[in-house]
């Protein structure tokens, strides 16, 4: 009985993601206004309830996320305001910050190999000079210095998680970590699609893959919390097992 409402539960969870990128294709491909203001926003609600309804308990630094990455999509709903642009910038920042403190707690660098190390390195002084590149690109393409030194620091911070992502799946190539890495995937190339198509080309392919991408990242990182918390469960119960033990003997 438990297993079957288990799975009932992630055919839910997973049919409301189809839901939504359905939503979301529909609107980018009639360009309503409307429709595709409010597509990007209902990503985080519809699947934070859908979560709680099973799950009673999400921690501090996943709230904060998911607040901070939802004010930066209302944000950006306003796309045409440069005001509500700059303010997505920073609430995005907030919320990479707050998967990096999460992730960064479990992550020591020292113990990983050093060939694996050192790849991770050079992983990270490549995608810094890209960053680079695409910095100057951008500050040649947008007028206003202080959007373009958001966008800087938005993405230092991306390439920041990911370089942790990488690392935490090398160190530890379990369930979790696989989904933690996909998670980091999914923000950098939805917001590689999203600079494209508002400072480069528009295209609603383009903004489609995006929001696709995207709901498919915010996905996976509910997945990530639920299989972290499963993981704490089962610590929490070797632990009592191990102490009862201890008492017995």
């Amino acid at each position: 009985m438990k297993n079957s409402s288990v799975l009932s539960f992630n055919k839910v969870f997973f049919c409301a993601l189809l839901l939504l990128v359905s939503i979301n294709i529909l609107g980018t491909y009639s360009e309503d206004i409307l429709l595709l203001q409010s597509t990007k926003a209902l990503f985080i609600p519809v699947l934070l309830i859908l979560f709680f309804i099973k799950h009673k308990a999400l921690s501090i630094p996943f709230i904060s996320f998911f607040i901070f990455s939802f004010l930066g999509d209302v944000s950006l709903a306003f796309f045409d305001n440069g005001i509500f642009i700059k303010a997505s910038s920073v609430f995005y920042f907030l919320s990479y910050m707050c998967l990096i403190g999460l992730v960064i707690s479990k992550f020591n660098f020292f113990r990983i190999d050093k060939v694996i190390g050192a790849y991770l390195i050079l992983v990270f002084l490549i995608n810094a000079y890209f960053l680079y590149t695409f910095y100057g690109i951008l500050k040649a393409v947008v007028p206003d210095s202080l959007e373009v030194t958001l966008f800087g620091v938005k993405n230092i911070s991306l390439i920041l998680l990911m370089f942790l992502a990488f690392g935490k799946y090398l160190a530890n190539d379990t369930k979790s970590s696989i989904l933690f890495l996909m998670v980091a995937l999914c923000l950098v190339f939805s917001t590689i699609l999203n600079y494209v198509s508002i400072y480069y080309v528009y295209s609603w392919i383009l903004v489609m893959l995006e929001r696709v991408i995207y709901a498919i990242g915010i996905y996976l990182l509910i997945n990530y919390t639920i299989e972290e918390n499963k993981s704490l469960i089962k610590q929490n119960n070797f632990q009592d097992s191990y102490k009862s033990d201890n008492i017995f003997a």
